[in-house]
């Protein structure tokens, strides 16, 4: 009784279900099928039992499944037949579809037979496709996210950046300021306080005996004064630089003259029997620079070597004229710059340990580092301790004239 339950069961699992299944011998002939096979492939029973296991394949495949087919019979085995590979199948129109096959086998009398179960999975890829197409469109939407977040974030960072240099730069200034009014103060001081002491000297000295006297005291007044007058142009050029509001304006001069000028400005400072020697290199012709520059230059070098030279030195101030450059040098006999410090020398406010009692404001250079390097010059020093520090610049002269020469 439970045999024949069995054998009913089978019968009607074999006719009944959905699955197509289909039994082909060891030649892949078919031997048997269900009639879902027959409405998956849309053959009759009877059509599909002339038939073999090849006829329901597409033709650029048949070849490749008899090898695979050859391949299982020589080793058969209960398995998902071509997982994860995309299996087609055949109609009798020639149609085709994805199919699902797994397939087992079974022994009679001596001879193997396979079974395939298939299933027609196009719904299936449909879905999988719509879900592939899907993803990508969700990935490409992730992904334009992505870049459109990382853009936002790279702006972010770029304004925090921005912000930071701004609040530094804030700093910065707060900080000049604070040195301005603080050096201001201290450098202001002095010269004040010798023109007011001077001042009320020489209206002491009314006898004719007391001209040297009151010379004295009108040169000392007159040093002062210079020496503000430097002060406040380093004070003034520090601002305007910092503004960008300094642009080069060349015009055409002659560098000799204002060579002297400078000399005899800066000889009112001058310490006691202080020598300044000015040679000038060269054909004494017109020059094409900015003018109000140069002259700071002179001055600031100038000035700086009168500053750290002692009594009784000699400055070298030699101009040399070439047909397309300008080279200035400023050579003293002082106390030098120390080794380790002269990387600092160009930078606002910096000032060698061996000559904080010597009265400065430590802009003199960097604003004539900033002067050169707007006129396209170049600037080094050579400087030894306790022997003294050349400053050489070199600037382009944009003139070309056949009067140019060295003599």
């Amino acid at each position: 009784m439970l045999m024949e339950f069995q054998q009913e069961g089978l019968n009607a699992l074999f006719e009944h279900t959905t699955e197509a299944i289909i039994i082909v011998n060891s030649s892949g002939k078919i031997v048997s099928c269900n009639p879902a096979s027959s409405k998956m492939f849309k053959y009759t029973i009877e059509q599909i039992s002339t038939l073999s296991i090849e006829d329901l394949i597409p033709g650029h495949l048949k070849d490749k499944h008899k090898n695979y087919r050859s391949n299982y019979n020589a080793n058969p085995r209960s398995r998902p037949m071509g997982k994860d590979l995309d299996l087609r199948a055949m109609r009798s129109d020639g149609s085709e579809f994805p199919a699902q096959i797994s397939l087992s086998y079974f022994h009679r009398d001596g001879e193997l037979f396979v079974i395939a179960f298939m299933s027609d999975i196009t719904e299936r890829k449909a879905v999988e496709e719509q879900v592939k197409k899907l993803n990508q469109e969700l990935e490409a939407k992730v992904n334009e996210r992505t870049k459109i977040l990382r853009e936002a974030l790279n702006e972010l960072e770029d304004s925090k950046k921005q912000l930071s240099n701004s609040l530094e730069r804030e700093m910065q200034i707060n900080e000049m300021k604070s040195r301005f009014v603080s050096m201001a103060s201290h450098e202001f001081r002095t010269p004040l306080s010798a023109i007011l002491s001077s001042a009320s000297l020489i209206s002491k000295y009314e006898k004719n005996e007391d001209n040297e006297k009151r010379l004295k005291h009108i040169n000392r007044i007159k040093s002062s004064v210079t020496n503000l007058t430097l002060i406040l142009n380093d004070f003034l050029s520090v601002g305007k630089l910092e503004e960008g509001k300094v642009f080069v304006n060349n015009t055409y001069f002659k560098i000799k003259e204002l060579q002297n000028e400078c000399v005899s400005e800066m000889g009112i400072i001058k310490k006691e029997n202080q020598i300044i020697n000015s040679l000038i290199d060269g054909k004494d012709v017109d020059v094409y620079l900015d003018k109000q520059m140069v002259k700071n230059i002179y001055l600031n070098l100038i000035s700086n070597a009168i500053k750290f030279s002692g009594d009784n030195k000699e400055i070298d101030v030699i101009t040399k004229i070439f047909p397309d450059e300008i080279l200035i040098s400023v050579k003293d006999y002082g106390v030098g710059i120390p080794a380790e410090e002269q990387e600092h020398m160009f930078e606002r406010f910096y000032r060698a340990r061996n000559v904080t009692n010597i009265q400065g404001t430590g802009l003199g250079l960097s604003i004539v580092y900033k002067y050169i390097e707007l006129m396209k010059g170049k600037i080094k020093f050579i400087s030894e301790l306790n022997k003294g520090t050349e400053f050489i610049i070199t600037l382009p002269n944009k003139k070309t004239n056949e009067d140019y020469f060295i003599n």
